[in-house]
């Protein structure tokens, strides 16, 4: 598709429609046959999960992937579960959420000046994508990051959201290696000229949330960090 033909929405209705990988589209869908007792009322979504947010956003904020039990069932990245618990609390203290929980599509949640995606459009088991499966679903980061291009901050939630998006620079020229980048919670990693500086940070994962890895102060320090940094790149 040529790319002044191309929309944020035209990329949201290839991800759902997606069949790249069938054992996520089966994993998915066998989630949403069976669900967790706790959601035995709920329509499970069952399908890749598209990103979503403001279209001039300034920040993008990049995932692993949806949750089983989370996106898969909501149909809205980070919505519904732990994970997005913690980041909606520090988005809308940093004033990029209107309200500080997402709980379902039609929550009236907006995203004002952020835009939200995923490594993975699809719940993974044991949330682990394969290689290929990473691979199978780059395109459309690498679309809806032509899409936005008012960005001035990136934040990378996890060691694979930041190593996918800086294998992006690389092929693009952009960066000549990734190897003078290094993943560490809350630091800041200039790219090159006029290029959204990179900030990364540890994944809200339960499993980093519940042994205090992550806490609720050091991801709101993240995105504090990008308010102010997206503010003075406007100055």
């Amino acid at each position: 598709m040529p790319l002044s033909l191309d929309t944020l929405e035209c990329v949201a209705r290839e991800v759902v429609a997606c069949k790249r990988c069938p054992r996520l589209i089966a994993y998915c869908t066998q989630v949403a046959k069976t669900k967790k007792k706790a959601y035995r009322d709920w329509d499970y979504w069952g399908k890749p999960v598209p990103g979503f947010g403001d279209p001039r956003a300034r920040l993008l904020v990049i995932g692993l992937a949806p949750a089983a039990h989370g996106g898969n069932r909501t149909g809205r990245i980070f919505t519904g579960d732990r994970s997005g618990d913690y980041l909606f609390r520090a988005l809308y203290a940093a004033g990029f959420a209107s309200q500080p929980v997402s709980r379902s599509r039609d929550d009236g949640l907006t995203l004002r000046d952020a835009y939200i995606t995923a490594v993975n459009r699809c719940a993974p088991p044991g949330n682990r994508p394969t290689p290929e499966e990473i691979l199978n679903c780059r395109e459309y980061l690498e679309r809806e990051l032509n899409l936005l291009p008012d960005l001035r901050a990136v934040v990378a939630l996890g060691r694979i959201a930041f190593d996918q998006y800086l294998t992006i620079l690389r092929n693009r020229g952009i960066i000549e290696s990734k190897a003078g980048f290094v993943f560490a919670h809350d630091r800041e990693h200039v790219i090159a000229r006029g290029q959204p500086v990179l900030i990364s940070s540890y994944h809200p994962s339960q499993q980093n949330t519940s042994t205090g890895l992550l806490t609720d102060e050091m991801l709101k320090a993240v995105f504090m960090r990008a308010r102010r940094l997206i503010e003075k790149r406007n100055d």
